[in-house]
């Protein structure tokens, strides 16, 4: 997909906000911040990629989906009502999205990795969950949960039994980055940076860009032949991405400006 910027707009990029999560009171301080931050970018954003996890769980039936985050839905709505493109990707904690986003909001949904050619620039885009060696649990219970029978097998609960189910394991599983996630672990242990260099050797990309890591950080690659970067999250760090056509920044939202974050 090619996306050309327009003169003064910019691209936003936001990831793992976990909204409902530990529980709505405590989320709620978070969902409010981050609606400060979306009517701060709203005057220059031309493009804002969601890349993942933007709930702690998720789940659509025909007829029915997750009571709250209306002030959050409904910003994302005004936001697109005012001609910002909106593209969503599915992370592990909302991997059970459907067709609300994309009937109700107009919001791109994206189930898997994405390539996109920005301002000339080759971007790599994807949650980043599953992706790389090791991690063969969750990607064994992965399987398990986008399997069509687990799913039809799931929608026939009823929602208040399902989503007290499905909330009480989704807290379980790191909402919070647990400690493995504070540190960086060296290029030969990150496996998203492993993967990122073995697609270098196959593919000409500019710029990787995931979420799921919950650590901010941005790193060059084989001597600066392209960019890693890790959006970190909106639990701890409130970090987000912004590419202007020219350059790529890592910053974090302090309610009052956007202030540089170069983070390794």
């Amino acid at each position: 997909m090619k996306i050309n910027l327009q003169p003064g707009k910019k691209i936003y990029f936001a990831s793992d906000q976990h909204f409902g999560a530990p529980d709505a009171k405590a989320s709620k301080f978070r969902e409010e911040k981050f609606i400060r931050w979306l009517d701060q970018i709203k005057g220059d954003a031309q493009v804002l990629f969601l890349m993942g996890d933007l709930f702690d769980f998720w789940h659509e039936w025909n007829h029915v989906i997750p009571k709250g985050y209306v002030r959050v839905l409904g910003k994302l709505a005004e936001l697109k009502d005012a001609g910002i493109e909106l593209f969503m990707f599915v992370g592990n904690h909302d991997l059970w999205m459907k067709n609300y986003f994309e009937d109700e909001i107009g919001c791109k949904v994206f189930f898997e990795k994405q390539y996109f050619e920005i301002n000339g620039r080759n971007f790599l885009l994807a949650h980043g969950d599953g992706l790389g060696p090791g991690d063969k649990g969750y990607k064994r219970m992965k399987k398990l949960f986008t399997n069509p029978l687990a799913q039809w097998a799931f929608r026939w609960l009823h929602p208040d039994i399902a989503m007290k189910v499905a909330i009480y394991f989704s807290t379980k599983n790191k909402m919070i980055s647990g400690e493995e996630d504070k540190e960086f672990l060296g290029e030969d242990k990150e496996f998203l940076i492993i993967y990122s260099k073995e697609k270098l050797k196959t593919e000409q990309i500019d710029y990787f860009i995931y979420g799921h890591r919950h650590l901010p950080m941005v790193l060059d690659l084989e001597g600066g032949k392209a960019k890693y970067i890790n959006l970190g999250d909106w639990i701890s760090y409130f970090t987000f991405g912004v590419f202007d056509g020219i350059d790529f920044l890592l910053n974090t939202f302090d309610n009052n400006h956007h202030g540089k974050k170069d983070l390794h």
